[in-house]
């Protein structure tokens, strides 16, 4: 039993984790964007960076304000207490959670083919994500409308988990900066494959443990009523 709440405890300081730097990479690109002269990347492919994004800025602001909301109402959502004491609250804000990721998904298929910076490799994985972002969003969506709770509760793992890659992405393309062995345009498509792919399966991981944790628990009640 300590064990398991030492692993959930450190899953959770992961995901609020990196739930912050995602949120803190969308407001450094939102201040570029509106100051360049003051938060402007100074080495020469940051600098590229900024102004590829700054050429395609209400885009970049449609994407990146409500990826920043997504992933902090979306914490609030797997907080058990906030769920029995607030049913309500979080109904709602379930709901506008689905309007959100519908933006953030569509606006991600839209950067993928006009502002990408590594090439078919990052279209290839942006893509490929950002479809399946939508998938479990929808499924998600169409579970809850049946009052399939352990479904919903699922595909909003996966959606969520794939919302993190963005985040997961950032260290990622740090590294790489830092060794500066490789161009943007050749390792940013790397850097995402790695992100999205990190925290996707750790969600699946993360969904057929408490899965079989669920049974072993309904098996146990069973036992005792029986």
């Amino acid at each position: 039993m300590v064990i398991r709440q030492r692993a959930t405890r450190l899953i959770w300081i992961g995901v609020i984790s990196l739930a912050a730097i995602g949120v803190a990479a969308a407001t450094r690109r939102a201040l570029v964007l509106f100051w360049p002269a003051v938060f402007a990347g100074k080495y020469p492919p940051a600098a590229a960076l900024d102004a590829g994004f700054a050429r395609h800025m209400p885009l970049t602001l449609l994407h990146i304000i409500p990826g920043a909301l997504f992933l902090m109402l979306a914490l609030l959502q797997f907080v058990p207490s906030i769920r029995a004491r607030h049913l309500e609250v979080h109904r709602w804000l379930g709901r506008v959670l689905v309007v959100t990721g519908l933006v953030i998904g569509v606006s991600a298929l839209v950067m993928s083919f006009t502002m990408n910076i590594g090439g078919s490799n990052e279209t290839a994985a942006t893509t490929l994500f950002g479809i399946l972002f939508l998938f479990c969003l929808i499924k998600a969506y169409r579970h809850i409308r049946r009052k399939e709770v352990a479904q919903h509760r699922e595909w909003m793992i996966r959606a969520f988990a794939i919302g993190l890659g963005v985040a997961t992405t950032r260290p990622i393309v740090g590294i790489f900066f830092a060794f500066r062995k490789l161009t943007p345009h050749e390792f940013f498509g790397i850097a995402f494959w790695m992100g999205f792919t990190m925290t996707f399966f750790a969600a699946e991981a993360w969904i057929d443990y408490t899965r079989h944790r669920m049974l072993e628990v309904g098996a146990a009640e069973q036992s005792i009523r029986g």
